[in-house]
């Protein structure tokens, strides 16, 4: 029974770390208005070595935005894939597979949304190019 409980407490334990881990990449930031064709701040993450993925979670107001763009320092990272949701809960998945050197910025990606593209949630996968020249600081646009 001991050994059980022993397991038991070891799994809650992996468990809860994943769980801190999982909730520390994500980031949550509050846009500020901006005119129609200017780029705006949607958010910033530095890319941890031990994940392969980052949320950034817009909160409202929503803005509609047509195109998105990464600015990375500090390291290069291969961007591989994005799903960007917006406010009505759609999905836009886009297959990225670009490589962005340290103090670099991605092309502007265009969003594939119906109508409304009022960004709530921006997920992005990676791998980290830089493993040996320290942690990307990624920094995410959005264009009205």
């Amino acid at each position: 029974m001991s050994e059980l409980k022993n397991r038991v407490l070891a799994t809650m334990a992996v468990v809860l770390v994943a769980s801190a881990a999982i909730a520390a990449q994500t980031k949550v930031v509050h846009p500020r208005p901006g005119a129609v064709g200017t780029w705006r701040l949607l958010g910033e993450v530095t890319a941890n070595f031990t994940a392969d993925h980052d949320v950034i979670v817009v909160q409202g107001p929503y803005d509609n935005f047509r195109r998105i763009k990464f600015k990375v320092t500090d390291a290069p990272l291969n961007l591989t894939r994005l799903v960007v949701t917006y406010d009505n809960g759609e999905p836009d998945r886009l297959d990225v597979r670009e490589k962005i050197e340290k103090g670099g910025e991605s092309r502007a990606i265009d969003l594939r949304g119906v109508g409304e593209r009022k960004i709530h949630k921006v997920e992005f996968w990676y791998d980290t190019a830089g493993v040996l020249k320290g942690r990307a600081h990624v920094t995410v646009f959005g264009l009205k």
